[in-house]
């Protein structure tokens, strides 16, 4: 690892360079650690053989994360500029591929978004009684006021990034002390929830694509790279290290629901946290994992709708967006146009699609973008070979290597287990070539 300090970058225009390390650990945490970590370890559980094959695959997840986030680093360093992947692609592949992702994130983005603030109104209802309709208009007045607070100022929801990121620590870090040392084993019926057929037609591999969902997000973090204080070394520090913290997190947590349940009674339980705590009572239970899962949640998407905007942000900014998406504000420096427009898109999102759907539809839409992106930091090697490196990646070329052939892999398993899905994800990616010039076309008319 090799980290310099070269004069800081000026910010994009009308952005300001405000945030810090802390803060951006905290938003790969907070977006990282989402509601995975309360949804997820049912389906892993359901998918796979045995105890060692649950531990196992979060480790593989967690390796091919942090891979993932010690290649991207050198393109954080290397480029700091709002826009993250969409840069590195840009930088890397040339225009029309930068296009071809930020068309998929215009498409997918959103869902995430809504996938959140689902979840948040889903467990909002333990404390006021919300029929389905309710449930959907409380997402939509979430989404509002994330954006909100975002909108007026990036210090403003830096703060409630660190403040949220830092409660959801602490009260993993009590949960997990909670599951290892104080509740007791729940005795399991003698019936096994497993799916022995659907392990043995591919089931690790639908695992492995929960699993990838749940550690999605750290990357989203360089969206941000134009508005970090020292991005040579805040944004390495803040990848990495908040990429670890995550793995770390899901093994301790992860461990204590099987030390509590065993693996048949976490394959049983969609809500694993509130089985896993039901020795406290029944209610209490309920009323500890909504509070947990809403701080999740909130956390994530005030993460998510910090970072994200910054995309259309940037293309706007390169002539292939709405020029009004490129604006920031005149006073708060943020780019609220953007926020805008994605808060909308999130809001339709709302009432379209269930949490799995939108799920499988986010990691099928990016993740062949996310390898896009590390392929371009072997691209780049070879084709500016000088240019200026604050920071190059540990393990170069073997680690995004891993990450490569590992995510060609899942992706591989999941045309053989999802083939309608990764066809919908591939016919979209490919629309937006002829939208691609048409808009080239379009935007040349109007300069002309």
């Amino acid at each position: 690892m090799t980290l310099l300090n070269p004069v800081e970058p000026p910010p994009e225009p009308g952005l300001a360079r405000r945030l810090g390390a802390f803060t951006g650990i905290m938003v790969v945490l907070g977006i990282v650690i989402g509601t995975g970590l309360y949804r997820v370890p049912a389906l892993v559980a359901a998918d796979v053989r045995s105890t060692s094959d649950f531990y196992l695959i979060w480790v593989i997840g967690g390796v091919i994360a942090l891979c993932g986030a010690l290649s991207v680093a050198e393109l954080a360093a290397m480029f700091p500029r709002a826009g993250g992947l969409y840069v590195y692609i840009r930088e890397a592949f040339g225009r029309p591929m930068a296009f071809l992702f930020g068309w998929m994130w215009l498409l997918t983005d959103p869902i995430s978004w809504a996938a959140q603030s689902l979840i948040f109104s889903e467990y909002l209802a333990t404390f006021v009684p919300l029929d389905p309709l309710a449930r959907h208009v409380a997402s939509v007045v979430l989404i509002g006021i994330v954006a909100g607070v975002q909108i007026r100022s990036v210090g403003m929801g830096a703060f409630v990034q660190n403040f949220f990121g830092t409660i959801k620590l602490v009260t993993l870090f009590i949960l997990g002390l909670a599951l290892w040392f104080w509740i007791h084993p729940v005795a399991q019926p003698a019936a096994v929830a497993l799916n022995p057929a659907k392990v043995a037609s591919g089931g690790f591999i639908l695992a492995l694509l929960a699993v990838l969902w749940a550690y999605d997000g750290w990357e989203n973090l360089t969206a941000l790279s134009g508005e970090v204080r020292k991005p040579e070394r805040n944004l390495p520090l803040s990848l990495i290290t908040g990429t670890l913290l995550v793995l770390l997190l899901y093994l301790v947590i992860n461990g204590g629901y099987l030390r509590v349940l065993t693996l048949s009674g976490v394959a049983s339980h969609p809500s694993v946290a509130v089985a896993a705590l039901g020795s406290i009572g029944g209610s209490a239970a309920s009323v500890v994992v909504a509070l947990l899962v809403m701080i999740s949640v909130l956390g994530s998407l005030n993460g998510s709708v910090m970072s994200d905007p910054r995309v259309f942000y940037a293309m706007a900014e390169d002539g292939l967006f709405f020029r009004q998406v490129g604006r920031a504000h005149p006073r708060f420096h943020t780019p609220w146009v953007a926020i805008i427009m994605d808060a909308v898109l999130a809001m339709i999102f709302v009432s379209l699609r269930d949490f799995a759907d939108l799920a499988s539809a986010y990691v099928l839409g990016i993740w062949p973008f996310l390898m896009l992106a590390v392929a371009g930091l072997f691209w780049l090697r070879h084709k500016r070979p000088d240019a200026p490196r604050p920071y190059r990646a540990w393990g170069y070329p073997v680690v995004p290597a891993v990450f490569l052939l590992a995510s060609f892999l899942v992706l591989v398993g999941a045309t053989w287990q999802k083939p309608g899905d990764v066809v919908l994800s591939l016919g979209l990616t490919l629309l937006g070539i002829p939208v691609y010039f048409i808009w080239r076309k379009t935007h040349r008319n109007r300069q002309a």
